[in-house]
């Protein structure tokens, strides 16, 4: 039974890097969205009663985009790093998909429904968000210390 072959750098560059941009519209536009309504004084997202609203938007809009950031560093190093990148990044590559899609999600649903100044059940996804968040970055940084000593000195 053979095992599935470690996709090529350029495999993750292309997924990482449309990924990567795509977010960064996605959640610059929700921003864009958030500010009109603070300018247009929609009371459903201003009112006191709906701070927790605004802040599990404001999180997701913010995470959002910072994962969006991260998902575009990590495709250029995958291609700095070029094949020499192949073991960690099969691993990280996923758990840094799913963090970027889960994190933000879980704010913006945990938003949606507020109970009492509580966000709703959509904040639970948050927490396996971060766990996925935090073994990609400890992968990452574990396979660029060990390869970018490799890497040819530039002049």
């Amino acid at each position: 039974m053979n095992a599935s072959p470690v996709p090529n750098t350029r495999v993750y560059v292309s997924r990482h890097l449309r990924f990567g941009w795509w977010s960064i519209l996605g959640f610059l536009t929700l921003g864009i969205v958030l500010e009109a309504m603070h300018g247009f004084k929609v009371g459903w997202y201003l009112d006191v009663s709906n701070e927790t609203r605004r802040l599990m938007w404001t999180l997701a809009h913010a995470h959002g985009t910072l994962l969006g950031l991260l998902n575009v560093a990590f495709a250029l190093t995958c291609y700095v790093l070029g094949e020499k990148s192949s073991g960690w990044r099969r691993i990280a590559s996923p758990c840094l998909l799913v963090a970027s899609l889960l994190l933000p999600a879980g704010f913006f649903l945990g938003g949606i429904i507020v109970y009492s100044g509580d966000p709703g059940r959509g904040i639970l996804l948050v927490p396996p968000a971060a766990l996925l968040l935090l073994c990609a970055v400890v992968l990452i940084a574990f396979g660029v210390s060990r390869h970018a000593r490799q890497l040819p000195e530039q002049e």
